[in-house]
């Protein structure tokens, strides 16, 4: 996705796959750089990268296809770009997952499990449950 708005040969695999570890669950990371094209902007780079391929699926646009027929609702922020744009140009954001929204009086919280060839649906409901837990664990420390 960054290939479409870099300078060719510029992208970078600087980490792959870095397991990081948090109270509900484990993330593999990794870290892509590359320097912008001449004309390109953080919010082209946004555009180029979103929606996520790691929420998605690829190939992204087929992928994104069937999630449009088998999801019963819109996604909503979920899944989504939280960030900032500094009046510099600078861009951070980060990927809204295990998110809560609350409108009107109600919270709603969202959770995903990768669904991949040897999933069964017990393991990949337990995995949105436990993602989820962090977040519904905080809220309860709120009250």
């Amino acid at each position: 996705d960054l290939g479409r708005v870099a300078e060719v040969g510029t992208v970078k695999v600087t980490d792959l796959m870095t397991v990081e570890r948090y109270s509900h669950v484990m993330h593999l990371v990794s870290n892509i750089t590359a320097r912008l094209r001449e004309g390109c902007s953080a919010m082209d780079a946004l555009r180029a990268c979103f929606p996520a391929g790691t929420v998605t699926g690829a190939p992204k646009i087929r992928a994104m296809e069937i999630i449009a027929e088998l999801e019963g609702e819109r996604r909503g922020v979920y899944a989504g770009a939280i960030g900032y744009l500094g009046f510099t140009g600078d861009l951070d954001t980060c990927i809204a997952i295990r998110t809560m929204v609350v409108k009107d009086g109600q919270a709603t919280v969202q959770a995903a499990a990768g669904v991949v060839a040897d999933s069964t649906p017990e393991e990949e409901y337990l995995e949105t449950r436990n993602k989820a837990s962090a977040v519904l664990q905080a809220m309860e420390a709120a009250k």
